[in-house]
Order: structure tokens, then sequence, then C-alpha cells
């Protein structure tokens, strides 16, 4: 439920030195279809950061075209299907967001508790309410499918042979720093990094630390 806006902060620091573009998923409501859009546009070989939703397509983008990723970023994310329950609340939620209700929709998938206190938090749920309605309910309701029929990516992280970040924000509820560290165990000599001060949308909460941590990783 996000537009460039979830990485304006990391488009800024990173675009004077390197090449960036921000992918879209466009009307697809499962990751096999975002992970094709994503490869229809995808340079021949690049760095691969996905957020959340971003991060489960850029693990199936590994999976079918591992020649063309240099690197992968995985942030707020989780490598799991879903479980049973939660997939029957995401149902709940779609409905909400269908009878005109998309802000308790976006409340619930993503509360206000998954994000760090702070004065950081209300802005970063500002901007995650605009982009929410400028994305609009269908959209909620194809990416919720997505969310809930998510593959299982165990498998994928094992076989990864390329150098891989994963940052996690200490107060994400929605996708706990104990999901990142299963991931990290998962993959050879990943690097994990923990945001005290962040939650599920550390790209907004702690922009300045995410941009730090990318540079010192990209340029090691």
């Amino acid at each position: 439920m996000s537009d460039a806006r979830l990485f304006r902060d990391q488009l800024d620091a990173l675009s004077p030195v390197r090449s960036v573009q921000v992918a879209t998923f466009g009307e697809a409501d499962n990751v096999r279809d975002m992970a094709a859009r994503v490869i229809a546009d995808l340079p021949e070989r690049s760095v691969l950061l996905g957020s959340s939703l971003g991060g489960m397509v850029a693990m199936e983008v590994l999976r079918r075209v591992p020649e063309r990723v240099a690197r992968l970023v995985l942030i707020a994310t989780d490598v799991l299907s879903e479980l049973p329950g939660v997939a029957a609340t995401r149902d709940l939620m779609i409905t909400r967001a269908r009878a005109g209700r998309l802000d308790d929709a976006m409340a619930e998938a993503v509360p206000m508790a998954a994000l760090a206190p702070g004065p950081s938090r209300a802005e970063a749920l500002d901007i995650l309410r605009e982009m929410a309605h400028r994305v609009g309910p269908t959209r909620f309701a194809a990416q919720s499918r997505a969310l809930q029929r998510r593959p299982d990516q165990q498998g994928t992280l094992r076989r990864i042979t390329v150098p891989t970040l994963l940052i996690c924000g200490a107060y994400d509820s929605v996708f706990t720093c104990r999901r990142h560290e299963v991931m990290a165990g998962l993959v050879p000599h990943a690097d994990l990094m923990t945001l005290d001060e962040a939650g599920h949308l550390p790209t907004l909460e702690v922009p300045v630390k995410v941009n730090d941590i990318l540079r010192g990783w990209l340029d090691g």
C-alpha cells in the first residue's frame, strides 16, 4: 500500500551516485505475478531491495532469476507463508476496505504499536495513510490476497550465494526481529541489522540510519 515515497529518502541519498528505480506491482494479487512485473523491468544485474510485501516479491524474483541479482536487501519482511489465523483476519480487513473503511483496515494491518514511539511515528503513519488512499481499496484487497497466499521461501534463502542484508525495526510487531533472525540463519553469511528506534517502516522512521547502513554495505 505504498508508492515511491516509501523510499523517498533513500532515493535522494543514493540516486546521485547510483542508478535507482522503484518497481510497481500493478493490480497483481499474488507474489508470482508481482515478481513477473518486477522482472520485466529489471536491469541485467542489480541490487534488489524489498520492504514488507516487497521483500517477499524480491525473494521470488531471486528464486526465478538469480543470475540478475547481484545483492539482496530485505527489510521488515517474512520468509514464511501466512498462518491460517492471520489469513482469516485479512479477510475482515478486505471487507472493511471495500466498505469504505480503508483507514480502519490499514490501522489493523499496520497498527500504531508496530512503529517505534516518538515524533517519527505520527509522520510515518500519515505518509502511509496518504499512500494507501492513493493506491486505494482495490489494491489493498489484491495485496492482502498476495500476503495470504505467499509461498514459503526458506529454500530460496538457503540457496542464496550473493551478499544479503536484512534490516528490522525492534518495534516491528508485523514481522518481528525474531523472524529476521530466522531468515539470517538460513542465508549463508547474511548481515542482520536491528534498528532500536524503528518498527515496521524503518525507511520512513529512521531514514538517515537506513541510508548510512545501505551506503556502508553497498560500498563494503
